[in-house]
């Protein structure tokens, strides 16, 4: 049997350095995506397929870096006031501003683990650690970022049009019935998580699904369309344990348009 030789040439940390910073544009979604973070991509053939950019995410939009070569929290495309009386001021400062951001140091905290352990300068043993790490703080990063994008200042009869409102009623029945059911299964949802419309692409329809935690439950290869968080402190300021009140209102404020748009990414419309 031929015993494998364990190189002793381990790389210098100018050598780590430059190979983080080598991480371009591409690579950036790479990192979410190769890590299959909530379900939400897969890799074949040695090319990924991102359910996060067919959802229409850029590396900018997800806050990537180059010169840090890491990720930070991007910015709100409102004020924290912005979605009043929906969702309070208060609530969204916290939400985003110590929420979101604690996602963003823990991810940028497992990805710098995981690369120190792929250069040989921690140990593998804690890899799977890392990566149980890196799927739950990115899966929130990820789900935070499409939250924030698809939200704007509340409407009356806020309602979905186009493409996407036509296959709703495909395969829902109606937008009052896709709403109800969306509702009740995001209500539904047992301790924190959030619910989530998807298009599932080898079917070519919508579903309705509920995720527990960050990144539990959504299924391989489901593009994220619209999603709702349903952990306590999206809402608890305002409305308490009253759950369902907060998503009955949260529906003003969904971004339509943005939604929209990510459906024709996801269908290649």
């Amino acid at each position: 049997m031929t015993q494998r030789t364990v190189p002793t040439d381990r790389p210098s940390d100018r050598q780590m350095s430059s190979d983080r910073q080598a991480i371009d544009r591409r690579a950036a979604l790479g990192v979410i995506g190769g890590a299959a973070i909530a379900g939400l991509a897969s890799t074949a053939g040695g090319s990924m397929t991102s359910a996060v950019g067919r959802a229409g995410l850029t590396p900018e939009q997800l806050g990537w870096d180059p010169k840090k070569a890491e990720y930070v929290l991007p910015p709100l495309p409102y004020d924290y006031a912005a979605l009043e009386p929906a969702i309070d001021a208060e609530t969204m400062r916290i939400h985003h501003g110590r929420h979101h951001a604690g996602y963003v140091r823990g991810m940028n905290e497992a990805l710098e683990q995981m690369h120190a352990i792929r250069w040989e300068k921690s140990d593998p043993g804690t890899l799977e650690h890392w990566q149980r790490e890196l799927s739950f703080n990115a899966g929130g990063h990820v789900n935070h970022t499409l939250f924030w994008l698809g939200m704007r200042a509340p409407r009356e009869g806020n309602r979905p049009g186009g493409a996407l409102a036509e296959a709703i009623q495909e395969d829902f029945g109606s937008v009052d019935k896709f709403m109800w059911h969306f509702t009740e299964a995001s209500a539904g949802v047992e301790g924190s998580g959030w619910g989530w419309l998807v298009y599932e692409p080898i079917a070519g329809r919508l579903m309705i699904s509920q995720m527990h935690n960050q990144q539990q439950m959504l299924f391989a290869g489901a593009v994220p369309l619209l999603g709702v968080d349903v952990w306590e402190h999206a809402y608890y300021l305002k409305y308490q344990n009253r759950r369902k009140a907060y998503l009955e209102a949260w529906w003003s404020v969904v971004d339509w348009d943005a939604i929209g748009g990510r459906f024709a990414a996801a269908t290649g419309a």
